[in-house]
């Protein structure tokens, strides 16, 4: 196992950063009535992809030099101007004043998750499958299928977010995004995703589900070894996974040789909060 330094945890950052970037890119011209958008900030980027998405965050920050005060009233200004609460990502390689400054300023601690790789080697390209499952790339109007499993895998009741299936059909508009569809006697049964980020050389693995009836079969761990063929013949050199702690996802990564490169939390301060400190 290689040890992880600021260098590679830099490239590791990009799997959550780059897909919010895309996303924000692709609602600018898709539905710009939600005023999404982008922008650099010390090395990384901050992210505005809606009101109340799941994205949308200041990711990457502090890998390219010292963040100051400055900075981070830039990041502050950008998500007022989106009447939205700031947050930001803190990697525990990036740049030590950063958690300071987010401290002196009361942000206050929202997530805490996991960043997972695993070297791809040679060998990884030759993915073989599951008997009698079908699993094949999602064709472009099949994006409404996609989405469909994976809302049904995680509510199976129903009750998902609203914006939900319009996020999810995007990733087939979305350069360098994989998605991939696993069928058993011909029934869509599973699904997955990732990009690939070919400056990073890295791929990104997100997006997954399986229906309850057809779960235990090895059917997510099938689709994380496909995504990761594919990236290996498209030149990525790892695959990186983000998953919250002791989830079915880091298991079946783990089982592939995925491991924990380290944990990283987000941190927020809402409107509330920003229009007190700015006045």
């Amino acid at each position: 196992m290689e040890f992880v330094d600021k260098a590679l945890a830099r490239r590791f950052e990009a799997a959550e950063e780059m897909p919010q970037v895309m996303y924000a890119r692709l609602y600018q011209v898709q539905r710009p009535e939600i005023g999404a958008a982008e922008e650099d900030i010390c090395g990384g980027h901050m992210i505005f992809a809606g009101l109340g998405s799941p994205m949308g965050r200041a990711t990457g920050m502090g890998f390219s030099g010292t963040v100051s005060g400055g900075d981070l009233d830039r990041v502050e200004q950008f998500y007022r101007s989106h009447q939205a609460p700031a947050q930001v990502d803190v990697c525990p390689l990036t740049d030590p004043g950063l958690l300071e400054l987010l401290k002196q300023r009361k942000y206050w601690f929202t997530e805490f998750n996991n960043v997972l790789y695993r070297r791809l080697e040679p060998g990884d390209a030759a993915f073989a499958g599951l008997d009698q499952v079908t699993i094949r790339p999602g064709q472009s109007d099949e994006d409404l299928a996609f989405a469909a499993v994976v809302e049904r895998s995680f509510f199976p009741e129903g009750g998902g977010p609203a914006d939900l299936t319009g996020m999810l059909t995007l990733l087939f508009q979305m350069e360098g995004a994989v998605t991939l569809m696993a069928e058993v006697e011909s029934t869509l049964a599973a699904c997955a995703a990732g990009l690939v980020i070919p400056e990073h050389r890295i791929i990104a693995l997100f997006g997954a589900g399986t229906i309850l009836q057809f779960r235990r079969r090895g059917l997510q761990t099938a689709l994380l070894r496909a995504r990761m063929a594919i990236a290996a013949k498209a030149g990525c050199e790892y695959a990186v996974i983000v998953t919250q702690g002791g989830t079915t996802s880091q298991r079946n990564a783990e089982r592939l040789g995925f491991r924990l490169a380290y944990s990283k939390a987000t941190l927020m301060k809402d409107l509330d909060g920003l229009s007190a400190a700015s006045g």
